[in-house]
């Protein structure tokens, strides 16, 4: 049975390593939503996660039936909202009920009436440092695309011929398509401002980022320096490389901002420059823990190799484990015994949900969702 209680880690983190970004000045607000077609003790049937940039911070299962704090900053929603928690579980064991009349939908079109299958809903926005914003709405069965909102057109798009009839009935309801991208582009911005200010009233603390040089040799006599910045706090940081001034974006290359197991944050960008130009280049980190603005020259450390491939293994290392075990765990349960199998998807409307595969159903009390 231990193999059961995989999935469930398995599949949330899979489903937040397809939302990733890496973008300096720029915040997320996102919902994933999965439906399973055979549940037992170690996954529940439906699960739903928020998550602000790249933490949770709502969860709820089916076996808990309870909406969940996950960070303590968004506990301050309750004095503004007393039935925050209550309302929210009330909606979302609601919402369950029609994900999984939706997953069997889906099913029937793909003739996979048995077997483990999965039903995924994803949607958010992002606040970019611009102020430009951006939406998304997503179905997903089996881990596939089934249908993706283009709200810039007000029309559902998908690969699959069995998601042709939702299409079509998505596509008719031009009143529901405007609530998504008004949602997407206005209600969901106005819920990531609330919840960042929420947590930079109880966060906060600033801690300086600390800049680090290192070397490796490349082809042709040219040279590889990647400057790496760690431990720092608030997440927003703008890391460049200049030449004589001016921000350099040739040959270079980004990392993503990702956490530490304290809270703070770590990034890394590399560059590749003729040894004889290093004079003319600095790595520029600006950053709410520093006073002004750093310009790091290139140091000439020790020539090392595998230094610059071990920044790379550590920063896809989780995302390649993660997609392999979730393959893994899906050849075993084919192996036992299990049949794919496709559900029906219903359309999003107002609600406060965001993400990357959509199901059949009304997924919150402003119906956010649009049954086929």
């Amino acid at each position: 049975m231990g193999l059961f209680r995989a999935p469930l880690e398995f599949l949330l983190l899979l489903l937040l390593l397809l939302g990733g970004s890496s973008g300096s000045f720029s915040h997320t607000l996102f919902y994933k939503y999965l439906v399973v077609s055979e549940p037992n003790e170690g996954l529940p049937q439906f699960i739903t996660a928020g998550y602000l940039d790249d933490q949770i911070f709502t969860y709820y299962d089916s076996q808990k039936k309870k909406k969940v704090p996950k960070v303590s900053w968004i506990e301050k929603v309750e004095k503004e909202d007393p039935d925050y928690w209550t309302e929210g579980s009330k909606v979302l064991k609601a919402t369950q009920q029609v994900l999984e009349a939706d997953l069997r939908n889906v099913q029937k079109r793909y003739k996979q009436n048995r077997g483990f299958h999965t039903w995924q809903v994803a949607y958010g926005c992002e606040l970019r440092g611009n102020r430009t914003k951006e939406g998304y709405s997503q179905y997903g069965y089996n881990g596939r695309t089934f249908l993706t909102f283009d709200k810039e057109n007000l029309r559902w798009l998908s690969p699959e011929p069995q998601a042709q009839i939702t299409k079509r009935n998505w596509d008719a309801n031009t009143r529901w398509s405007q609530r998504n991208k008004w949602y997407l582009e206005e209600e969901c911005i106005e819920w990531l401002e609330k919840y960042l200010s929420y947590r930079k009233e109880m966060v906060p603390r600033t801690e300086t980022p600390v800049v680090t040089m290192s070397k490796m040799e490349v082809e042709d006599g040219m040279e590889m320096h990647i400057c790496r910045i760690h431990g720092f706090y608030p997440r927003e940081i703008d890391a460049s490389w200049t030449r004589d001034g001016e921000v350099w974006l040739e040959d270079t290359f980004h990392g993503f901002v990702a956490p530490n197991a304290d809270g703070t944050y770590h990034y890394w960008i590399s560059i590749q420059i003729d040894p004889k130009e290093r004079g003319r280049y600095r790595c520029h980190v600006e950053h709410d823990g520093l006073q002004d603005p750093l310009d790091l020259a290139i140091t000439v450390p020790e020539s090392n190799p595998r230094l610059f491939i071990s920044i790379i293994v550590a920063s896809i290392f989780l995302a390649c484990v993660m997609l392999l075990a979730g393959i893994l765990v899906f050849i075993r349960y084919r192996k036992d015994g299990y049949r794919a199998g496709t559900t029906r998807v219903d359309s999003p409307s107002q609600g406060q949900r965001k993400g990357l595969f959509p199901q059949d159903g009304v997924l919150n009390c402003q119906g956010f969702f649009f049954c086929c």
